[in-house]
């Protein structure tokens, strides 16, 4: 492998010695640290000093922590790189527990107290922000004992999808089907997608069924485990003085319970445009009639290409210079400078992301094998990377990480940008057709698809608040009867479907999946404002990726004109990917 494919860690450290010297000093640091326990509260120097040493050993702990997890990821097989992951890991656990005491600590000091120290210590400005959310938060915590009971009992609120996880990934069996050479194969839930997207209806329809005959075999522990995680859910959040769960979960992602049934209203008021969709593939399959297991076929793909990562480099900086000059040298600079690790490698990490080292630069992971695909992965990773390079060199580690709620915004505004230069540039018009099949796959998947996830979520946690007796049965009726009303006449909605909220994971983490939706709602608006060279927005873009969570993630984007409150937000977006859609016409 030629090393310019390599990462290059010497930018963390030059040598492992250099690393095990800075593990020491987060040991001495810790030390410290542990002396300001109980003191916190006796003036703002001791606050100031407690943070100062905080964010300084934090800084270095970026560092161990990225160059003992990168060095790992590279060969996991590798003992003496297995040992330095897990002395990075206990690094961790020791910080986290010699740190601890802070925020507590904090949550015990009078508001006006901490404010009264911000006035007299200016130096404690650098904190103000964190500060801030602390005491937004006391509302929420309960007293020492209560807080200790729920700590206790945390081990069993996770119980449910630990289950789940359990029975599903390691106790499923879904039976053999015959692919489309005349092979028997074992259907499981990693290649299930793989199969769904076969060109033999045979094969899709094996596949669909095997999956849903198993989950109806085990529908009602299943069900059992998913209404009790959401009973968990809403008593928690009632004991932590919350109107709902729902209020819950948007505050603890910086938005609000206006942006959760702005992206519903809208999704419902835009759900005709779906519809012709599914028309649209009914119609490019050329099938009279469209199950739920003909949808993930692409009608109009063309064979793969064999693209090297030099034309991918190509590509992705053509595509992403219309942010800029400042934004495309960074972008060659990740590519020369070796941020990426490029290619398969026996034992390296599987799949693709891209890590922030504070105060060095972002790592991106790939393992390029030369598809279409690929292409789009790098530039999706380096819309992460971009975003975390502007965040950590603007504000400080404290402040630096931003929310999750946006996390995905720059990496899907690159997807975008890299999809339509590639529509605009490709001139073969059945390689373009694909391209822009994909285009609105991706967005239908994204957007249709996890708003339904969301508005299911959504109707059974507020029937459980309303104090229903919920069995497995009512979650069939509510998730069938969403699929006829997201689908549209266009799709047989075959009966298995009302199975298949049982092997959605992400509703073991509740509201987690309207984040994805109101995304890549904010990176179409934005990837659209700046193709159409809008006056001074890209520099509107580039700043917004600067403030990392120095801001509450709607005013954050507000700065890029999008409102996440506002229903015309995903209205807009919508209407835009329709005019993508005319391409296909």
């Amino acid at each position: 492998m030629e090393e310019k494919y390599n990462w290059n860690l010497k930018d963390i450290y030059k040598n492992e010695e250099d690393f095990n010297l800075d593990g020491t000093k987060i040991e001495e640091n810790l030390k410290k640290l542990r002396e300001y326990k109980g003191k916190l509260g006796e003036s703002a120097s001791n606050l100031y000093k407690c943070y100062n040493l905080y964010e300084k050993t934090l800084e270095i702990y970026e560092k161990v922590y990225g160059y003992g997890m990168l060095n790992y990821h590279l060969d996991m097989s590798d003992p003496h790189k297995t040992k330095l992951y897990k002395k990075v890991e206990n690094i961790g656990t020791e910080f986290e527990k010699a740190t601890a005491f802070i925020t507590p600590e904090i949550m015990k000091i009078d508001n006006e107290v901490i404010l009264s120290f911000l006035d007299k210590e200016t130096r404690l400005q650098r904190y103000k922000r964190e500060l801030g959310e602390i005491m937004k938060n006391k509302e929420h915590i309960l007293s020492d004992k209560e807080e200790e009971l729920l700590a206790n009992y945390s081990e069993v609120f996770s119980s449910m999808e630990n289950t789940f996880d359990i029975l599903t990934n390691t106790e499923f069996r879904f039976g053999n089907l015959v692919n489309s050479n005349g092979e028997e194969v074992e259907l499981t839930d990693a290649n299930y997608t793989y199969y769904l997207k076969d060109k033999n209806e045979e094969v899709r329809k094996q596949a669909f069924n095997l999956m849903y005959k198993k989950y109806s075999e085990f529908l009602n522990t299943i069900g059992e485990l998913y209404i009790d995680r959401v009973k968990e859910d809403t008593i928690t959040a009632r004991l932590r003085k919350y109107p709902s769960s729902l209020a819950k979960a948007v505050d603890n992602d910086n938005a609000t319970i206006k942006v959760y049934n702005a992206l519903i209203e809208a999704v419902h008021k835009t759900l005709p445009i779906n519809h012709e969709f599914m028309e649209l593939k009914k119609k490019l399959l050329g099938k009279e009639e469209m199950h739920l297991y003909d949808i993930y076929v692409n009608p109009i793909e063309v064979e793969d290409d064999n693209i090297s990562f030099e034309k991918a480099e190509k590509q992705v900086l053509e595509a992403l210079s219309v942010i800029g000059k400042e934004y495309t040298n960074k972008l060659k600079e990740a590519f020369q400078n070796r941020w990426i690790d490029v290619y398969e490698k026996k034992n390296k990490m599987g799949g693709a992301y891209s890590m922030g080292v504070y105060g060095v630069h972002p790592y991106v992971l790939t393992n390029f094998v030369n598809k279409k695909r690929d292409v789009s992965t790098i530039a999706h990773e380096l819309g992460h990377s971009m975003h975390s390079y502007y965040s950590n060199t603007n504000q400080n580690v404290i402040d630096a990480n931003y929310t999750i709620m946006v996390a995905e915004i720059a990496s899907t505004t690159n997807e975008i940008l890299l999809a339509m230069h590639q529509i605009n540039t490709e001139k073969d018009e059945n390689k373009k057709k694909e391209i822009i099949y994909e285009l609105l796959e991706m967005f239908r998947a994204t957007f249709f698809r996890q708003a339904m996830f969301a508005e299911f979520e959504k109707i059974v946690h507020e029937r459980i608040e309303k104090g229903e007796m919920l069995v497995a049965d009512d979650l069939n009726k509510i998730y069938y009867d969403l699929n006829k009303e997201y689908f549209g006449k266009s799709v047989v909605i075959d009966e298995q479907i009302k199975y298949e909220w049982a092997r959605i994971p992400h509703f073991y983490t509740p509201f987690y999946v309207y984040k994805y939706a109101t995304g890549v709602s904010a990176a179409i608006i934005i990837a659209k404002n700046i193709l159409d060279k809008k006056p001074k927005y890209v520099e509107k873009y580039i700043n917004m990726l600067k403030q990392g969570c120095t801001k509450k993630s709607v005013e954050l984007l507000k700065m890029v004109d999008v409102d996440l409150e506002d229903p015309a937000t995903y209205e807009n977006a919508v209407l835009w990917m329709k005019t993508i859609e005319n391409k296909l016409l």
